[in-house]
């Protein structure tokens, strides 16, 4: 039987829940690259990142190759939810689209407010949302937290995922190599002709996964939106109208096999391999500077103001519907948890700082305190709205 089901209520329970978990593994990764890093293994630590294998050092592999796949999923995930999912219709992507619009303008917004000049590079690193870390801490709390509020979760950081991907490459893109970025364009070209004769095995279109990748990495494009490039060739079928009918397209067959490597494997290597800051060897002013102060207030202050205000205004002003059975309280909780910027935040400090490793610094300790003030002050306050919709006897 194939174990591919349509993504309706047992299916999205079953997502949500395997993500997390992956949170819950990548909070161990990171805790674990910490020790790490402040530990008498830190120089060892270092030297098997920056090891050489072939062209690139280890943490390159895994920052420019692993991560394509974590963006392959990701484009994936958008693709699908725009064409059949949670956004295929604009009443289902007002509330999620307009409270991640504010998610990114705020915190990028009050980021500038600290930097300026060089440092203003990194803008948009308070602007991304983990929805790992995010799905990991709400599902601590399991079926207390209304169940719209996960679905509205993961469908706001997934057009926040979008976002990243746009800026990204927008605003941190190297120097453009016109013959590979060309090569690219014919290589995607190629994709879309075999998606549009409908041919529906994977095998030729992963076949030409490996030459988009090195033509994207060599035209100065981030290597990892490669992955996104590919995840939009994809074939995907339609959902059937039957809740028990299988799905069978190439898109559902790849994302549902890149579930587990990803959240398990991939996103925790990622987690391990940059969230390791030797907080020993830092002086009170690190913890002080603007990046620092820019990326965690972005996190921790600016997310929660531009998620919570622009979705709240939507609701006011009638364009949208606040989530079922949720409260102002629960809005609140969710928007904390929106500061969690963790593996997008880290991947962007790397792009707009590749060559200052004391910036890099600065903006990793930013993410890692906003994320963990803003985790931790988000499962208080959906554990505290919890206990009081349970008092009121709310279903």
């Amino acid at each position: 039987m194939n174990p591919l089901r349509v993504l309706h209520p047992s299916a999205i329970r079953r997502f949500l829940d395997s993500q997390s978990s992956a949170g819950l593994v990548l909070i161990g990764a990171a805790a674990l690259a910490m020790i790490l890093a402040n530990s008498p293994g830190q120089t060892a630590y270092e030297s098997v990142l920056h090891a050489s294998l072939g062209p690139l050092s280890l943490q390159h592999w895994i920052n420019d190759g692993l991560m394509a796949v974590f963006f392959l999923l990701v484009g994936l995930e958008i693709k699908r939810e725009v064409l059949d999912g949670r956004l295929s219709t604009w009443p289902r992507r007002i509330l999620p689209g307009v409270a991640a619009l504010g998610g990114m303008v705020v915190p990028a917004l009050l980021y500038l407010a600290f930097n300026h000049g060089p440092t203003a590079a990194g803008w948009a690193i308070p602007a991304a949302t983990d929805i790992a870390f995010a799905l990991g801490i709400m599902g601590l709390l399991g079926d207390r937290v209304p169940a719209s509020l996960r679905v509205f979760l993961a469908a706001l950081a997934i057009i926040d995922d979008l976002g990243a991907v746009v800026i990204i490459a927008i605003f941190y893109t190297a120097k453009l190599s016109l013959p590979d970025a060309g090569g690219a364009v014919a290589v995607i070209g190629l994709l879309i002709a075999l998606n549009r004769a409908g041919v529906r095995k994977l095998a030729p279109y992963l076949l030409m996964a490996p030459l988009l990748w090195i033509l994207v990495y060599r035209s100065g494009i981030h290597a990892t939106l490669a992955g996104v490039a590919f995840a939009l060739t994809i074939p995907m079928d339609r959902t059937p109208s039957r809740p028990d009918a299988n799905i069978d397209s190439p898109l559902h067959r790849l994302e549902h096999a890149l579930y587990l490597p990803v959240g398990f494997l991939i996103v925790p290597i990622f987690g391990l391999a940059n969230a390791g800051v030797s907080v020993v060897s830092l002086t009170m002013q690190a913890f002080v500077a603007p990046v620092t102060l820019g990326v965690a207030l972005g996190l921790l202050i600016g997310k929660v103001t531009g998620v919570l205000g622009f979705a709240m205004l939507a609701i006011r002003l009638g364009f949208a519907d606040m989530p079922s059975h949720a409260t102002r309280h629960h809005m609140v909780g969710v928007a904390l948890l929106c500061g969690i910027g963790f593996t997008m935040s880290i991947f962007i400090a790397l792009l707009a700082f590749p060559s200052d490793p004391i910036l890099q610094r600065e903006a990793k300790l930013g993410v890692m305190a906003g994320s963990l003030l803003a985790g931790l002050l988000g499962y208080a306050v959906l554990a505290k709205a919890a206990q009081s919709r349970h008092k009121r006897g709310d279903s």
